[in-house]
């Protein structure tokens, strides 16, 4: 049998090693999922926000048009024409909406942030240089 002998410096680096335990892979496995639901989150809030400038955009030029005229709004596929009134409610029930849903992405992503921070305290402390989790 073939043997090769070790040098000092694989001695030291094969002593350095740190053995993965299922909660370390658990949390690793966490981070990751993590950071994928986070990902998601920018991008519906980049959606959102978008849709909510679209929404001002529009409340804006309702504020030109004339009470008198019938505004064209559109609800699924389909045009309608309602009075201003109307269409000024509806805008801002989109708006209210739009916002609630911006709110409630901002905490989700808060909230996973915050879980991600936790569990990298965890990671680095037992496996230190030896983990990458920047993401």
């Amino acid at each position: 049998m073939n043997r090769r002998m070790l040098s000092k410096e694989d001695e030291k680096e094969a002593g350095d090693e740190i053995e993965v335990r299922r909660e370390d892979q658990d949390k690793i496995n966490r981070f990751s999922r993590l950071h994928q639901r986070e990902l998601v989150l920018e991008d519906e809030l980049k959606v959102l926000a978008k849709e909510r400038d679209e929404l001002d955009d529009i409340t804006t030029e309702l504020e030109l048009a004339d009470e008198d005229e019938l505004v064209r709004y559109k609800i699924g596929d389909a045009f309608f024409h309602v009075s201003l009134p109307v269409a000024q409610e509806m805008l801002g029930l989109s708006a209210a909406r739009v916002e609630r849903d911006l709110s409630d992405r901002e905490d989700k992503l808060e909230d996973i942030r915050t879980e991600m921070t936790a569990l990298k305290v965890e990671l680095y402390s037992r496996f230190g240089k030896t983990i990458n989790l920047e993401v």
